[in-house]
């Protein structure tokens, strides 16, 4: 149980640290709840993030496989785009679960982001992005997401394989609830919506 707990309504920041130690996205969410190990955090879409971009200015997946690990990353404004999202994140796991929502508020799919814990911060929680991700459809059907990254990843030094034996492995724990339509894969939470009172969250001043 860590040391910091947050309040219904309060803004966190979800930081992904790169293998170095070093700070490579933001992403400001809204507690939904917390009892000091499992955060629920709602990020809007539009919602302002920092995000990553290659160095030489592409977006990651303008780049070569070969590429994407190698070349330096840098920090850039951005926004969350695409999809709403709901998200559970246990300090303790190695990865989170993200319902994505549409414009209109509907339940589209899971999103299992496959990760390192590493613990929190007064500011929110910290985590390593493993590259390696599932999917999963609302008929509670699953597939693997970015498996070619996530082995370059390896070559290049990014994630040892280790490390991606063990988040492979809590992929296919997470992938067998969603088989047997167990939570977090049971239709709880697939009609969440948020306070109407509360805004979009943001970014710390230093950050925007």
């Amino acid at each position: 149980m860590s040391d910091y707990r947050w309040e219904p309504g309060q803004t966190v920041v979800e930081r992904f640290l790169r293998p170095d130690g070093s700070i490579g996205q933001h992403h400001p969410l809204r507690v939904v709840s917390d009892d000091g190990r499992v955060l629920f955090g709602w990020l809007p879409m539009g919602t302002p993030i920092v995000g990553s971009r290659l160095a030489d200015g592409r977006k990651m997946h303008e780049a070569p496989l070969e590429e994407r690990f190698r070349i330096p990353r840098v920090r850039v404004a951005d926004s969350w785009h695409g999809t709403s999202t709901l998200r559970m994140i246990a300090e303790d796991e190695w990865s989170s679960v993200w319902w994505f929502f549409g414009p209109d508020g509907t339940f589209r799919e899971w999103y299992v982001n496959l990760e390192l814990p590493m613990g929190r911060t007064a500011a929110g929680p910290d985590r390593i992005d493993g590259v390696l991700d599932v999917v999963v459809t609302p008929d509670g059907g699953w597939r693997w997401e970015d498996e070619d990254e996530a082995g370059e990843a390896v070559v290049a030094g990014r994630l040892t394989a280790e490390q991606l034996d063990r988040l492979r492995a809590e992929g296919e724990r997470l992938a067998g609830l969603a088989e047997r339509g167990a939570f977090p894969f049971d239709g709880t939470h697939t009609d969440f919506r948020p306070d109407p009172a509360w805004p979009a969250p943001e970014l710390p001043d230093g950050l925007r």
